[in-house]
């Protein structure tokens, strides 16, 4: 299963796109879109393009993307929710289904701690992943974002198929 994972930004997007076969997660790509000019309006096409772009080289089967937080500055998480907007978009115009992660539980997932800080996620990144060096931090962001959600989806897995036993029987 292709997962990928969108760390939204109105200056710089980062992605990261693994491979989760059940507990095993595995390396395919990341980077990030860096959005040129002042015009909101146009840095957000680059965003759509960019993320679209994406989706049609790698086929991913399943997106997932940092939640908005409230920002100190209104404007930034105004000009940051639009970028995830776009995101959001560009994933749904292409079939995938879009999950959402708060940032807390991103960082709990990868780190094992919900404060963590950048640095803390691109080491945890580059050793979940056995990458040879730090991915940069937005597309380290984005690779932690698609692992909380292949956690998550196989931890659901997991849950239904203890639901659907009694006592080592299937019912």
């Amino acid at each position: 299963m292709l997962i990928l994972g969108i760390d939204p930004g109105s200056r710089i997007t980062g992605y990261g796109i693994i491979n989760s076969v059940g507990a095993k997660n595995e390396y395919i790509a990341s980077g990030c879109i860096r959005i040129k000019g002042d015009d909101l309006s146009q840095r957000l096409k680059q965003v759509y393009a960019g993320v679209t772009e994406i989706i049609e080289h790698y086929c991913p089967q399943e997106m997932a993307i940092e939640q908005v937080f409230m920002a100190r500055n209104p404007d930034s998480a105004l000009k940051l929710g639009q970028a995830r907007g776009v995101a959001i978009v560009a994933g749904a115009n292409q079939g995938l289904e879009v999950a959402e992660y708060a940032a807390r539980k991103v960082k709990q997932a990868v780190v094992g701690n919900g404060s963590a800080d950048k640095s803390q996620v691109q080491h945890m990144v580059k050793s979940i992943l056995r990458l040879p060096g730090l991915p940069q931090a937005d597309a380290a962001d984005a690779l932690a974002i698609a692992l909380c959600h292949a956690h998550t989806r196989s931890s659901l897995i997991m849950m239904a198929g203890a639901k659907s036993s009694r006592g080592g029987r299937l019912r």
